[in-house]
């Protein structure tokens, strides 16, 4: 783990602090940095299912009969 000094908006760190439910500075920005890099890689996975579903990859379960039973 990184030791930094850094500037960081009061306001901003209260509300997430507040929204993530953390009590410490430290795990508030963990939190919020583990936060992002989790939303972003479920938007690139998003993405590719649209592509996939945009290339008819998923037709076959418009059949019924496809269906897993």
């Amino acid at each position: 783990m990184s030791k930094l000094l850094i500037d960081v908006d009061d306001e901003a760190l209260a509300q997430a602090q507040r929204l993530l439910g953390t009590s410490t500075k430290k795990d508030t920005v963990n939190a919020a940095l583990n936060e992002v890099a989790k939303r972003l890689e479920r938007v690139a996975a998003l993405g590719a299912l649209s592509e996939m579903a945009e290339q008819g990859d998923f037709d076959i379960l418009l059949d019924k009969d496809n269906y897993r039973r």
